[in-house]
């Protein structure tokens, strides 16, 4: 027979039941933090429509951020949308240039992006640019610098209508409270490389002739054919 009383039954009872709420109650709270810290961030191929950051760029952008992931800037930040965009609005009155979309490194500053545009330019390239930046020999001017990207070239495509080709000009800059950090000619190289990413992104999708003549010149094609030449301007 148990020693146990009644009333010591019901106080073993009670502590159970106690210490059964309190587990229900933490796990309550833990399913409501894990539900409120869910990781929306992917892999950098993933970001912007998943077409515009080739494996390169991705490794790139490491080296800007110093990140492996990120956020984009939701569903319309993608390259279809404003090639869409671009090629609706082409000759007519609309805004020759917008926005590809920005990237956001995960746990980035407040407003720390990358701002990925484009520019119809209606010609080429004029004048000389500003003296912080590298010129690179792809497209019809790519310009590259330790916080800043650039890549214009012609685009000749049914989706652009007219007998001369669209000129456009993709871009990537930094925006930050803070100087970039890192080595400025890896930094360089990196801007070069996702702003290629994103050109050739585009030019693909507005199905320009040739890709634009950005397929067959990539950052590394210049940096291989640079090294051997010394022919890098601005270093």
């Amino acid at each position: 027979m148990s020693g146990i009383s009644s009333r010591g039954r019901v106080r073993i009872v009670g502590a159970a039941i106690a210490v059964s709420l309190a587990a229900g109650a933490v796990g309550c709270t833990d399913g409501e933090r894990a539900d409120a810290a869910h990781d929306w961030s992917t892999g950098p191929t993933e970001v912007c429509g998943g077409n515009a950051i080739s494996v390169e760029a991705g490794k790139a952008l490491k080296v800007i951020t110093g990140a492996s992931r990120f956020e984009g800037s939701g569903p319309d930040g993608t390259v279809a949308f404003a090639a869409k965009w671009l090629s609706e609005g082409y000759d007519s009155p609309a805004p020759d240039d917008g926005d590809i979309c920005d990237i956001y490194a995960k746990n980035s500053a407040a407003g720390e992006r990358l701002e990925a545009t484009w520019e119809l330019t209606w010609g080429p390239p004029k004048g000389e640019p500003a003296s912080k930046f590298r010129v690179l020999p792809m497209g019809e001017r790519a310009l590259a610098a330790a916080d800043a990207g650039s890549i214009q070239f012609p685009c000749r495509s049914e989706k652009l209508p007219g007998s001369t080709p669209a000129h456009i000009d993709i871009g990537v800059e930094r925006w930050s409270p803070k100087d970039p950090e890192g080595d400025p000619e890896q930094l360089t190289d990196a801007y070069a490389t996702v702003a290629h990413s994103f050109a050739l992104a585009m030019a693909k999708e507005l199905r320009c002739e040739n890709d634009g003549g950005l397929k067959c010149s990539t950052p590394r094609d210049v940096r291989s054919r640079g090294e051997k030449s010394g022919r890098y301007r601005g270093r």
